[in-house]
């Protein structure tokens, strides 16, 4: 029988455990594996600035095969460029760019959208070689500081 890939993460609350010590090694061994499992499928809540594995499993494009997603969390303190320094002919995609910035007083998501002022927003994408966070040419908020958090699918 194969495993299906979208299994639930779901671990029983209770199990009985046999008086045979064969049988109660089997059962340990079971519930070793399941406990193993369920603890590998969470999302790891790791945010580094290096290259770290995030726990995500991706299928893609009706694949059989899943994909791991990276992270790395990347400091700026203005607009700019940023060398992130990932091989993109390497990776399938990126899965998530995002972050946060202060001007010193309050906090913004990145991207910033100004509802009032489309030239007062903050953008970020990424390229070859850099992430590229650019501010709008109106009054967007200054940039004191930041995160950003690139994600993407490894191809190993």
């Amino acid at each position: 029988m194969t495993t299906p890939i979208n299994q639930s993460s779901y671990l029983r609350l209770q199990r009985t455990f046999p008086q045979d010590p064969q049988a109660l090694s089997v059962e340990l061994s079971k519930a070793y594996i399941d406990i193993a499992n369920v603890v590998n499928k969470r999302i790891i809540g790791i945010f580094s600035n290096s290259e770290t594995i995030t726990g995500e499993n991706w299928v893609l494009d009706g694949a059989s095969t899943k994909q791991q997603t990276l992270r790395e969390v990347f400091q700026f303190s203005q607009s700019g460029s940023i060398a992130h320094g990932i091989n993109l002919s390497q990776i399938s995609g990126f899965t998530r760019i995002y972050g946060t910035f202060t001007d010193g007083i309050n906090w913004y998501p990145l991207p910033y959208v100004d509802v009032v002022d489309a030239t007062n927003q903050v953008n970020i994408y990424v390229s070859g070689t850099d992430i590229v966070i650019t501010s709008g040419a109106g009054s967007p908020p200054s940039i004191v500081s930041g995160y950003c958090v690139l994600e993407w699918l490894s191809n190993s």
